[in-house]
This record gives C-alpha cells, sequence and structure tokens, in this order.
C-alpha cells in the first residue's frame, strides 16, 4: 500500500483522479489529507469534516473486467469493507443506508463517493474517496451525524483506521474479481438499514410513499415492495429512504 499524505487539498478524489491521468499508480495507491477543502459527497452534495479529526481519504483501485454493468459491486465491496473493519473497533449497531452511507446506531459516519475512469465499456479503474467521521465530536446543524468518538467514547487512531480499510479492501476487491458476486451482494443486502421494516420514500417529484426495502438488484437498484405486493426498482436519483 502506497500512501501520500497532504496537509490539505481541495479533494482527494479530484487529486488521485489527476495523478492516474499522468502516471501508473500501484493498487490500493492512497491519497489522505488532514484537511479537505471541497470534499464531494453524492450527487453534488459537500462533505464538511474538521481538520485533523477524521480520515478523508481517497483509495485507487484497477478494475480488470469489471463491466458497467457491474459497477454497483465496486460500491459493495467498498461497504463491505469499511463495514467489517468498523466491526474489528467494536463500532455497534452498523448498517448501509443504500446507496453506501455508512451507519452506527442510525447515525450516519462514513460516507464514499466512487467515480469510474471508463475505456471501451469497461471500468479501467476506480477512485474510491471515503469520508469516515473518527474523532470529531461536534456536528452543527447536522442531527443524523455521528463519529466513532461519539458512539464509542475512544479516540481513534486514524492511521491505524486506515491500514485495516485498505486491508479490508484488498481481501473483498478479491473475492469480486474472482467471481464471487452472489456472496458479495448477499452480504451487502443482509446489512441495509430499514430492510424488510416499514418505511417511508420521497421520489424525485417530492411524493411520499411507503415500501418495504427487499433488497438490490445487480445495477445496484433498490428493490422496494409496495402496495398489491408489486416489486419497483429505484435508481439512486428516483428515491430517497427518510429516516
Amino acid at each position: 500500500m502506497h500512501i501520500i499524505k497532504l496537509n490539505a487539498i481541495d479533494s482527494t478524489n479530484s487529486y488521485l483522479r489527476k495523478l492516474a491521468s499522468k502516471k501508473k499508480l500501484d493498487d490500493f495507491t492512497v491519497v489522505i489529507t488532514e484537511h479537505q477543502t471541497k470534499g464531494r459527497g453524492q450527487i453534488g452534495t459537500v462533505w464538511n469534516s474538521e481538520k485533523g479529526k477524521n480520515l478523508t481519504c481517497s483509495v485507487f483501485k484497477r478494475n480488470t473486467g469489471v463491466s458497467l454493468d457491474d459497477q454497483f459491486y465496486i460500491s459493495m465491496v467498498t461497504s463491505l469493507a469499511l463495514i467489517k473493519t468498523l466491526q474489528l473497533f467494536q463500532v455497534p449497531k452498523l448498517a448501509v443506508k443504500w446507496p453506501n452511507d455508512i451507519l452506527s446506531e442510525q447515525k450516519k459516519i462514513c460516507g464514499i463517493l466512487i467515480e469510474n475512469v471508463i475505456k471501451n465499456h469497461d471500468i479501467e479503474a476506480s477512485i474510491i474517496g471515503i469520508g469516515l467521521n473518527v474523532n470529531q465530536t461536534q456536528f452543527k446543524n447536522l442531527p443524523q451525524a455521528s463519529s466513532l468518538r461519539n458512539l464509542t467514547g475512544t479516540v481513534f487512531s486514524i492511521d491505524e483506521l486506515l491500514t485495516r480499510i485498505v486491508e479490508q479492501m484488498v481481501y473483498y476487491f478479491e473475492k469480486l474479481e474472482k467471481g464471487k458476486h452472489s456472496l458479495i451482494k448477499r452480504a451487502y443486502e443482509a446489512l441495509l438499514f430499514r430492510k424488510n421494516k416499514p418505511s417511508t420514500f420521497k421520489d424525485a417529484k417530492g411524493n411520499l410513499f411507503s415500501g418495504f426495502i427487499k433488497g438490490v438488484n445487480a445495477e445496484g437498484n433498490l428493490q422496494i415492495l409496495q402496495e398489491d405486493d408489486i416489486l419497483n426498482e429505484y435508481d439512486l436519483k428516483e428515491v430517497t429512504l427518510l429516516y
């Protein structure tokens, strides 16, 4: 694992993507920073993080043989690696809020942003951004956010967390490369927040509806059982799960 440490940068994903375009990088090259000034989340959201308190990093992964149709497996593998790592550190009641927010005690502690480099309809590489709330204790105007310290009372080593996360990413990506798609999907679905529980959703037009999360399809669309036992599938832009 090759680690590039920066004091401050606008976005570790952007930095790593530029670096990958200029030179050949080893698998699991990591860019980590103490302060990210323009961290990005899903669909253009902003990821705010207190300087020096959290893990903000991006990981480079060359994805030989991963097709565009299978790209959500990269998200599933990353989510599984994070959950497994946090279990090792005794973080309680972990779940994945679809598509890839990591929750503990129903509070968001981690976000993932995956940007793929595509060539000839295959994913040549992935830039996997991870923002994990570690030792930060205050989250102004973010009632659903928390951190490892708030949840466990422990001050964590960010370097140790990073090492363990990358170890688990190596393990789960090996499963993916060996074609263990069904195993990965089952493990991910077992961790889905509010799976098989009555839940409220908001569609793209702002309408609310009720249903039960049953799982995801191979493309990563959320499968929701609705009225009259109809199973509908939604992509990220079409539906939001409300807490």
